[in-house]
């Protein structure tokens, strides 16, 4: 029996590696938070190109105030060199709080944001994209 299981196991996982190696598309393009007050142009930036960068671009319902206006046009994600496939970690820029974060496309349409200050306060975001 566990040898069943086992070999029903490895079967799904055969079938299933080729299409988790495909990686998704890539993250350039327009993203909106979960909360549906922020939208984000993201970027592949740097030297090579490989490094991810995206920038406050929108702003829209209760985020659409004097506060944070001044963080239009501003990067979110600073340059963050790749942590492996579909991550990026680097520095995050969220409305005047600087963190160290984890970016990771967890599909074609959403990215998963992770910040933490001070490795204290930690917050995780969803981004979707948007056509």
């Amino acid at each position: 029996m566990l040898m069943k299981r086992l070999l029903v196991l490895l079967i799904t996982f055969m079938t299933a590696a080729p299409a988790l190696a495909q990686g998704f598309a890539s993250p350039v393009g327009t993203w909106e938070i979960e909360m549906r007050d922020s939208r984000y142009e993201v970027a592949m930036c740097g030297e090579s190109g490989n490094q991810l960068c995206g920038t406050l671009v929108w702003l829209g319902g209760h985020a659409d105030n004097e506060e944070n206006r001044p963080y239009l046009n501003t990067l979110l994600i600073d340059h963050a060199p790749p942590a492996g496939e579909n991550q990026w970690k680097g520095t995050l820029r969220i409305f005047g709080q600087t963190a160290t974060g984890t970016i990771t496309q967890l599909s074609d349409n959403h990215i998963q944001l992770e910040g933490c200050v001070a490795f204290i306060f930690c917050r995780t975001y969803q981004l979707y994209r948007i056509n």
